[in-house]
């Protein structure tokens, strides 16, 4: 029997249990490969942006049978599953967060976008929508600027270009992007402006609260014209976080300046004298509600982390009892075949 051949492509879609894959230039459909995946369980599971092996199929789908390590990946608390993880995207250099300055602006939100953004790997950068119709835009970006330390914010309009070309400096041939945002936010506006073409489904938002409908309905990466890859993904309103302590570090940055400053080191920040973030509350350099999502996301991290410990553990001593069950030896009769 001839050998499969094994090539090497990165996936550029996913659509339920299919995935498209691009190898030397051209798409091919693929699923993964269950003896890999389903019972080996010894890789993980690949998304939009991994770079994966597979045994090609001239005459159907192929098969992946491998994800290579990934350098990024952007993941939130399984919402179908309701529990565990699912990875959105893979292998991209910057987190393009995308909010509109209409009335679904939400600086709450935002803070936990950063915060993912920051855990994956990529570069958070964030991306105002629809400054052609957003009011107070110079005061929005001023809070931003309050919670989102070291990052790059920019507001444009896909319906009249402003401001798209300051991006060039992250929209290079060699850099991968992904969007993130809530459904509506104009991911699919920004993307057919970047395409020049209407590959992107897009719809209105609705008078009543002004949400968007959610347009992207699965992860897709597109190529630019100069090289650049851009990852789109389906609108989340509700970002369920996963394990984020480093994205913690990192968007929180001046909190935790902060709580090294206390007086007492075990300080619970209620009733302690010399608590510096009572006293920064207290003379107003620090919000009282961004001190209370900080508190609400670390908690959801450090639930998630506790329950990622449990699993390990529970998976490994299930994996030490199987291997030192004695294998039974069965002798098998003729008449039994």
């Amino acid at each position: 029997m001839r050998e499969k051949e094994i090539l090497e492509g990165f996936i550029t879609a996913v659509h339920r249990e299919r995935y498209e894959v691009c190898v030397n230039n051209e798409l091919v459909f693929a699923r993964l490969k269950a003896s890999i995946y389903f019972y080996e369980n010894n890789q993980d599971y690949p998304t939009v942006g991994d770079n994966v092996y597979i045994e090609f199929n001239e005459t159907g789908d192929s098969l992946i049978c491998g994800t290579k390590t990934r350098k990024s990946k952007f993941s939130r608390k399984d919402p179908d599953k309701g529990k565990g993880e699912q990875t959105i995207a893979a292998n991209f250099d910057y987190v393009f967060i995308m909010m509109s300055l209409n009335f679904d602006f939400n600086i709450k939100r935002l803070e936990r976008y950063i915060t993912v953004s920051w855990q994956s790997g990529g570069t958070p950068v964030i991306i105002l929508t629809k400054a052609d119709i957003g009011e107070n835009i110079d005061e929005k970006i001023a809070m931003i600027s309050e919670i989102a330390i070291g990052v790059d914010i920019y507001s444009i309009s896909a319906a009249t270009g402003e401001g798209i070309d300051a991006l060039d400096i992250y929209l290079k041939a060699d850099k991968c992007i992904v969007f993130l945002g809530s459904s509506g936010v104009g991911k699919s506006t920004f993307t057919n402006y970047l395409l020049n073409d209407e590959i992107m489904k897009t719809e209105g938002i609705r008078e009543d609260d002004s949400k968007g409908h959610h347009t992207t309905t699965h992860r897709q990466m597109f190529v630019l014209a100069n090289g650049a890859k851009i990852i789109d993904t389906p609108g989340m309103r509700e970002l369920g976080m996963w394990v984020v302590e480093d994205g913690m570090e990192q968007s929180f940055s001046d909190l935790n300046e902060l709580t090294s400053a206390c007086k007492f080191s075990n300080c619970t920040h209620t009733k302690e004298e010399g608590c510096a973030i009572k006293d920064a509350i207290k003379n107003g350099t620090l919000s009282e509600k961004r001190w209370i999502n900080y508190q609400k996301i670390l908690r959801e991290s450090n639930y998630h982390a506790t329950k990622e410990r449990f699993s390990k553990m529970k998976e490994k001593k299930a994996m030490t009892k199987r291997k030192k069950k004695p294998s039974r030896k069965i002798d098998m009769k003729d008449e039994d075949y």
